[in-house]
């Protein structure tokens, strides 16, 4: 049975290939077309990411380590009724050694221009699901209001002793996709 995870609330994994599959649904009126973007960072020691490919994203969609692969972007929120729409599969046991941290974070694309926020969303959730049976191991709705953020944090997969935990974060931003990159990745980014 599925764990219903709360804002904050960690968990131990237990598993090495699982899909973390990130879903929402665009209120009805709200105009233009919202393009939410799932995107991953995997994040070393120094709370960095060590090289650009290591960003995880539609426009980058396999880590160089082969442990994560972004299954595609959907553009409208509209890829499933009542499914995932973007999803992110993970093998744990082909993490590079330097990543301690992977995060999960979906922007809203163009969110200003369109005068977008998550206000405007409803339904949204990141789930696990076990690569090896196709189960929903835990999942975490996002209940708060963010009326006025255009990027949340949805979760978390860090290591601990050698072990990987799973932390629903829920933490919202008035930000875009840039600002997460200028957070954590100290490079040159090509566009």
């Amino acid at each position: 049975m599925a764990i219903n995870l709360q804002k904050g609330q960690k968990i131990d994994i237990g598993l090495t290939k699982m899909t973390i599959g990130l879903g929402w649904d665009p209120n009805e009126g709200t105009g233009a077309d919202f393009d939410l973007d799932a995107s991953a960072f995997m994040i070393d020691e120094n709370r960095l990411i060590p090289a650009e490919p290591f960003f995880v994203f539609y426009g980058n969609t396999d880590s160089p380590d082969g442990a994560l692969h972004h299954t595609g972007d959907d553009p409208t929120g509209g890829n499933s009724a009542d499914g995932d729409d973007e999803s992110i599969e993970v093998d744990l046991s082909k993490v590079d050694a330097r990543i301690n941290e992977i995060l999960f974070v979906v922007t809203i694309h163009e969110a200003l221009d369109r005068k977008q926020n998550y206000g405007q969303v409803r339904n949204s959730y990141i789930r696990i699901v076990d690569d090896s049976n196709g189960q929903e191991v835990a999942k975490y709705e996002l209940g708060e209001d963010f009326s006025i953020e255009t990027a949340v944090e949805f979760g978390r997969l860090y290591k601990r002793n050698g072990a990987w935990k799973f932390e629903a974060s829920g933490i919202g931003y008035r930000e875009d996709l840039a600002f997460f990159l200028a957070k954590y990745y100290k490079g040159q980014i090509i566009k």
